[in-house]
């Protein structure tokens, strides 16, 4: 929910409430000031210089395939679990009462775990999670920012080094409002402002909650295709997309790329593009000129948006 302002007739004023669940009951704190939230990146994290355990939670927007191209990316002794929903809220995932929509179906696979009896095992070195869209509607209805600060709190009190990362996604591309519109747009008045900033706000101890910045390189993407007209096997966003919102193969392995950036803080560029699937079979096959502007493309936007914890300087 968009913070609500209520007009104080005495006074004069405007007083900035607190942001609440319509459903849930449950109130989020003020966001933290942009300042505040610039000065949590100030400084970004040195790459990894060890293969890392990561948990994936959400939805389809990770997808089974996703993670499994990240490992490969990464190579030998990456690790990950997750636990995936259909358009899964976060909510969904902390309360045991409520339902995870195509549990049964999405999580039969060797690497799933129970996010919460995982989480407090402390071996993760990275969370990364997200939100289900639409996103105006999860932070309505569902607070999102209170359940991105519960498991983030969840993470570091069993493993303080464990670095949590909201991962942004996308809206669908037949929507009302123009696709990359909203997507310049939900960031920072979303993703930002009323999830990011609000979560943060818990945080005695401010510590950042890094951004793994899928929307923005997907738009990115997009635009470069646009404006090539054709990049190997890509004619239009439309060949990122299996439909209107889920990625294809290609777009997998953006995605993967992306996470890898941002995870491992170093450049994509010239990693491999040839890659299997989590049934094994191989993952449509981008070519060398693609996949090389799908790599750059994601190093140029992880580095220029400070969130992401990326430095240039790192690849």
């Amino acid at each position: 929910m968009l913070a609500l302002f209520r007009r104080k007739k005495a006074l004069g004023l405007f007083v900035l409430l607190p942001a609440c669940g319509v459903l849930t009951g449950f109130c989020t704190p003020r966001p933290i000031d942009e300042a505040a939230f610039a000065a949590l990146y100030a400084d970004s994290l040195q790459p990894a210089d060890t293969p890392l355990q990561v948990f994936h939670l959400g939805h389809s927007l990770v997808g089974h395939d996703m993670p499994v191209m990240l490992a490969q990316l990464a190579g030998e002794g990456h690790s990950f679990h997750s636990q995936l929903g259909w358009g899964t809220f976060l909510r969904q995932h902390w309360e045991a009462d409520i339902p995870v929509k195509g549990y049964a179906e999405e999580n039969t696979h060797p690497q799933h775990r129970e996010p919460r009896e995982a989480l407090a095992t402390g071996v993760y070195d990275a969370l990364v999670l997200t939100e289900a869209v639409e996103i105006k509607d999860a932070i309505r209805y569902f607070t999102p920012a209170l359940y991105l600060h519960r498991f983030a709190d969840l993470a570091w009190v069993s493993n303080p080094k464990t670095r949590v990362c909201l991962y942004e996604t996308w809206h669908p591309t037949n929507g009302e409002e123009d696709w990359y519109m909203r997507i310049d747009r939900d960031l920072g008045l979303y993703w930002e402002g009323e999830i990011l900033r609000r979560a943060l706000a818990y945080d005695e101890e401010r510590r950042p909650i890094y951004v793994i910045p899928g929307g923005q390189v997907m738009s990115a993407v997009a635009r470069e295709i646009d404006k090539r007209g054709t990049v190997g096997p890509l004619q239009s966003r439309d060949d990122l997309f299996s439909d209107n919102i889920h990625f294809s193969d290609y777009g997998a392995y953006l995605m993967a790329l992306t996470h890898y950036a941002v995870l491992y803080g170093r450049s994509p560029v010239g990693l491999p593009h040839v890659l299997t699937k989590l049934d094994g079979s191989h993952a449509a096959d981008l070519g060398p000129e693609a996949a090389r502007m799908m790599q750059e493309v994601v190093w140029r936007v992880v580095t220029s948006y400070a969130p992401t914890g990326v430095s240039v300087e790192a690849g």
